[in-house]
């Protein structure tokens, strides 16, 4: 791979990067002007020059690339990703031996041991997410680790390289026998239809598998349910499938409603039974108010940041308003599903979000249930920030 260099780390990261954290920080390295081509293996030291972590260089919005081991003597080679690689499916062997569930993710990044790295399995095809021009250096290591690990039907790839970790356009397909598209897949026994070759986003978040299961099996039964920036409606399919009266989805991206058409009639319910509204979510709160509509459950999965004509919403500042929002439209002991992936802060802060909007609501509540990432997002406990999902089940309590 070439040679290593030598990245100074400052006094005031060296001891948390020695402890196991695996981000490379930009602001952590002394020496930026020595990191030249992504993909680079580097020994990171600290400023007594000793050993501390050896990593790769690469770019993202994260920061600047990730530890792959603290053995100073351990080559990064192919045995290194197979055994990353094998080690990482073994530990979701569960999943590979439920046929209820066909859909999951089979490598999450630093959480396997090597950040940067995303790998999601579709029913025996696979779809590998680069992170950065650094990870994607090692992409025959990699491809070659999952092809000797596990039967592979195909290969797509998305390549996340700029900084702002968008996904950059091109032929996804990378080997294999391609499938016909929609492919579909299971979750907890419900079908999904995706397309491993259509942009970033294949059809279905798989970090909300507990969730959606939960509402199907424990919440949605005899209930009018919302669901709001619904994308492909996975929420309402399970909440139709748990008994609920209707769903009705809302999302403005014109897509949703013939995906959420299509994920409806791939598990026998007809799209006419059910609300699908394509609309500013924003106008839509509106829009309720003004009908005086009001909901049994109301789900709430909006991205960290979304623009629509005229509102920007970021989680981090806009979330308690959207929940005021979301209050004023939900039945007394109705249930609020409030989630969100924003990883710039933790539960704890999240439930101050929640504690502040029924407080300026006059409105009183109990948190009945709460879900982080499933099992096969396996996080690093040195990296708090990788268990990003925060899911709360909130009951507004009559009076």
């Amino acid at each position: 791979m070439g040679k290593e260099i030598d990245i100074k780390v400052k006094a005031k990261y060296a001891s948390k990067m020695g402890k196991g954290f695996p981000l490379i920080a930009k602001e952590s390295i002394s020496n930026l002007h020595d990191l030249q081509e992504e993909g680079s293996l580097v020994r990171l030291v600290d400023e007594n020059k000793r050993f501390l972590a050896k990593g790769y260089y690469g770019k993202q919005n994260k920061g600047y690339g990730w530890v792959l081991t603290k053995s100073e003597n351990e080559k990064i080679d192919q045995p290194f990703f197979s055994g990353k690689i094998r080690a990482a499916v073994e530990f979701r062997n569960p999943y590979f031996q439920d046929p209820e569930t066909t859909a999951f993710r089979v490598f999450n990044g630093e959480g396997d041991g090597i950040g940067g790295l995303i790998i999601d399995h579709y029913d025996g095809h696979y779809v590998i997410s680069w992170y950065s021009k650094g990870i994607y250096s090692f992409k025959e290591y990699i491809i070659k680790a999952l092809q000797d690990t596990v039967e592979v039907k195909s290969i797509y790839q998305k390549k996340r390289f700029d900084t702002k970790g968008q996904y950059v356009e091109e032929d996804d397909f990378v080997m294999g026998e391609q499938p016909e598209f929609p492919l579909l897949v299971k979750e907890n026994g419900v079908q999904f239809a995706v397309y491993l070759n259509d942009g970033a986003m294949v059809g279905v978040f798989l970090d909300q598998r507990d969730v959606r299961r939960k509402i199907r099996d424990d919440y949605a039964k005899g209930k009018t349910v919302l669901n709001m920036f619904s994308y492909t409606g996975a929420f309402s399919v399970f909440a139709a499938l748990g008994g609920a009266i209707k769903t009705t989805s809302v999302d403005l991206a014109n897509r949703s409603l013939p995906k959420t058409i299509e994920q409806f009639s791939v598990n026998g319910i007809d799209p006419k039974t059910q609300n699908i509204v394509v609309m500013d979510v924003f106008k839509y709160f509106k829009y309720a108010v003004k009908k005086e509509l009001k909901f049994d459950m109301v789900i709430l999965d909006p991205p960290s940041f979304a623009k629509s004509k005229k509102f920007t919403f970021s989680a981090g500042k806009d979330y308690t308003n959207l929940l005021k929002d979301t209050i004023a439209i939900t039945e007394d002991e109705g249930v609020i599903i409030a989630s969100t992936n924003c990883s710039t802060f933790d539960m704890k802060k999240f439930k101050s979000f929640i504690e502040a909007a029924f407080r300026e609501s006059n409105g009183k509540y109990e948190i009945i249930e709460q879900f982080s990432l499933p099992a096969d997002f396996k996080t690093s406990p040195e990296y708090k920030e990788g268990n990003y999902l925060k899911v709360v089940f909130i009951r507004k309590i009559k009076g």
